[in-house]
């Protein structure tokens, strides 16, 4: 069942790719990738099993043990932590200069409402450069999970933080299509800027 890598433009629900070794088995939804790769290793316990977030290209260990159903259960299953329940505020420190205090304090709405617009304001003006090297890195990151051992993987690492795609595309291209193709798509976004 290998399907297509995600696109550039995909859903921001969460997205998960299976390999088994060199091959891409399967890429969607956590629950489509888990039962897949389930399947996969039921059919072989020895098989080089690897699920990675799409976007972030961190190792996803699912519990894949018992029945399919148990899987589905597991991942349904909200996570649990400890203390009550998040109310979409969150309480921190923040250490600044008494001057900073005496600035935020003069602020319309006080230091929070002061420092939540700041905060949105700097977001919105780095985001561009901001998705750019969160995909710099995902793109590394998936390079030395799935190809840190191939031949051109500091080739290809040096081109990715050199904003080099021809280096990076040439780096690539003698690897395994699957590997290829989702080392270029994770790196899509950090030359684009």
């Amino acid at each position: 069942m290998t399907q297509s890598p995600l696109p550039l433009d995909a859903p921001p629900e969460a997205q998960w790719i299976a390999f088994t070794g060199d091959r891409r088995l399967v890429s969607g939804p956590p629950e489509a990738v888990a039962l897949a790769a389930h399947a996969a290793q039921a059919a072989d316990p020895h098989a080089r099993l690897l699920i990675l977030d799409a976007r972030t290209a961190r190792v996803v260990e699912p519990d894949l043990r018992g029945s399919a159903e148990a899987v589905r259960a597991r991942l349904a299953a909200p996570p649990r932590g400890p203390g009550r329940p998040k109310l979409g505020v969150s309480a921190r420190e923040v250490t600044l200069l008494p001057r900073h205090w005496d600035w935020l304090a003069a602020q319309p709405g006080g230091a929070s409402a002061a420092l939540r617009r700041l905060v949105e304001q700097a977001s919105r003006e780095g985001s561009a450069r901001d998705r750019a090297r969160a995909a710099q890195e995902a793109a590394y990151r998936f390079l030395t999970v799935m190809a840190g051992d191939r031949e051109g993987y500091e080739e290809a690492a040096r081109s990715l933080f050199a904003r080099d795609r021809a280096g990076f595309e040439t780096r690539v291209g003698a690897w395994p299509d699957d590997i290829r193709d989702e080392a270029l798509r994770f790196a899509e976004e950090a030359f684009e800027s």
